[in-house]
């Protein structure tokens, strides 16, 4: 499995990127409420993609795909397609999957939303899922392995009782959506491919409440769920292997990376 350097014009464009998709993170979530739709969102989130930030939805015709974002509702682990069919309601949870395209280049993320109020074990699941985002960031520099990533990530989900999805997986990105390599949230430390500077890729686990199996909506050939129709959580950042550490591509101004 190999994986591209960047140089460092490429990591400028891809700093712009980044910066824009979250950006959109962060204009939607006030749009998040009971009652709207999720095609509504996908609607919002496009305008201000193509005429606001003159960048390319990602998702729209990749490979098919008929919307602009994905909107993964409750059991619903990822690629959730967005729909006028059914609005968000009080206690729902969704993650908001977006990724532009600037000048050539990907900048790709999602958060997740808590629709009004919450019960408290989707919210826990929430933040442990995001717990595990950062505690493989926290891992990524020169030396390191994907090993090193996936293992930290499975080891916090077990401790707290949940599942990690293993179908789906972080990956490579520059000018390409998804290239080499694939970034696996479980594996054994110090296993994988070794990380180099210059190198660029998501973190986006996937945890369920339940068991880790998943199932494809064969209607849409898209939607993915958990099989036993409990909740899941996942949280994406787009990275940049650095000389001493990682360089958060996409993070949002609710966060904060001591010394990245």
């Amino acid at each position: 499995m190999a994986a591209s350097i960047k140089t460092t014009d490429e990591l400028a464009k891809m700093r712009v990127a980044g910066r824009l998709a979250a950006d959109v993170l962060e204009m939607i979530g006030p749009y998040v409420q009971p009652g709207v739709t999720t095609s509504k969102l996908d609607e919002i989130c496009h305008k201000f993609m193509v005429d606001e930030q003159q960048c390319i939805p990602a998702p729209l015709d990749y490979h098919g795909f008929p919307k602009s974002i994905c909107t993964s509702v409750n059991q619903v682990v990822c690629h959730g397609i967005p729909t006028d069919k059914k609005a968000l309601k009080q206690g729902d949870i969704i993650n908001i999957d977006i990724t532009v395209i600037k000048d050539g280049y990907h900048g790709d993320t999602s958060q997740m939303f808590c629709v009004g109020d919450v019960a408290s074990h989707a919210k826990r699941l929430m933040e442990v899922a995001q717990e595990c985002l950062y505690l493989g960031i926290d891992k990524v520099k020169p030396g390191a392995t994907l090993g090193d990533i996936g293992f930290v990530i499975q080891q916090h989900a077990a401790e707290n009782y949940y599942s990690v999805v293993r179908e789906y997986c972080g990956h490579g990105i520059g000018a390409v959506f998804h290239e080499d390599p694939q970034v696996l949230h479980y594996g054994k430390a110090g296993k994988g491919l070794v990380l180099e500077e210059g190198m660029t890729f998501t973190i986006e686990p996937m945890l369920n409440a339940g068991k880790r199996h998943v199932k494809l909506n064969r209607r849409d050939g898209w939607t993915v769920e958990t099989t036993d129709g409990r909740l899941s959580a996942q949280w994406e950042h787009t990275l940049a292997v650095t000389a001493t550490g990682v360089d958060v591509l996409t993070v949002r101004s609710d966060e904060s990376f001591n010394g990245y």
